[in-house]
């Protein structure tokens, strides 16, 4: 199933994609795609229903967030070797964990807003991995069996001054900083469930800026694969329904480009996109 979340911030309804690529509306079913939904017996229920049976929602409508209701919003990174080198910063021999704040989450195509000061505000496109069943210390083998999908992440990055790329690498060192400004983590557009995804390390996810390509990578090249992520961060936290993971970004970010790096302004417009899972676009603005 193509899950996701539609109408205006703060009051989205739950709706599903169906095959013809129609919006049905699934508030007669559930009361939203968040946390007990998300477990494997209830998506299972879900998938029941012919949607044909569900009401048509009517074109236009804004979409929201793919997930509601996110109880945590945990980042891998350095997850790329390659985008490791054009940080110039080792590749890890663990995963490196940082936090988006919620406020940073919304739709996939809202505005993103860049902070006030910023003149480092940087782009990276990420699979988002959706927990399904929660747990704390879950064996790496049985990992997969908690995912209840995925989606696409726009992990925006502020990199100088109130919050971006300076905070994280100039003001500190923290990546916590310059990672959870608000508007800074563009969800979905769907949260495709698990079992559309046969293998989520063979996606080719790729990210333009007012038309030109700059990250055209492939989850194959991860360093640490989703099983080993999830089983991870179990050690340090119980995970649950609707936690968000999102698992670092492929080589092509501005702060890496040569001879000069090249960062987001006012009016410009991302688009960004994971096979099978869908794409986003979103227009920076002034906070």
């Amino acid at each position: 199933m193509k899950l996701l979340r539609y109408g205006a911030p703060g009051r989205e309804k739950p709706g599903l994609l169906d095959s013809n690529g129609t919006i049905r509306d699934l508030s007669g079913v559930i009361g939203d795609i968040a946390g007990d939904v998300l477990l494997p017996e209830s998506l299972a229920r879900l998938a029941k229903p012919d949607p044909s049976t569900l009401p048509i929602v009517p074109a236009g409508e804004r979409i929201g967030p793919c997930v509601g209701r996110i109880g945590k919003f945990i980042c891998i990174g350095l997850n790329y070797a390659d985008h490791a080198a054009e940080s110039n910063l080792p590749v890890p021999s663990e995963p490196v964990v940082f936090n988006k704040w919620l406020s940073a989450v919304v739709g996939p195509n809202d505005d993103v807003r860049i902070p006030r000061g910023s003149k480092k505000t940087d782009w990276e496109v990420e699979l988002g991995v959706v927990i399904g069943k929660g747990g704390a210390y879950i064996d790496e083998a049985d990992a997969m069996s908690h995912v209840a999908g995925y989606c696409v992440i726009n992990d925006v990055s502020e990199r100088n001054d109130v919050s971006e790329r300076e905070y994280q690498i100039e003001r500190g060192g923290t990546w916590d900083k310059c990672k959870g400004c608000d508007t800074f983590g563009p969800i979905g557009p769907w949260l495709v469930t698990a079992d559309e995804v046969p293998d989520p390390h063979r996606l080719p996810l790729w990210l333009e800026v007012d038309g030109k390509r700059y990250q055209n990578g492939n989850t194959s090249t991860m360093i640490f694969k989703v099983g080993h992520i999830v089983s991870y961060l179990s050690r340090f936290m119980s995970l649950q329904p609707g936690d968000v993971i999102s698992t670092g970004t492929p080589p092509g970010v501005g702060m890496g480009q040569k001879p000069e790096a090249i960062y987001l302004r006012a009016g410009q417009v991302m688009r960004l996109g994971i096979e099978g899972l869908g794409a986003q676009q979103q227009r920076t603005v002034d906070a």
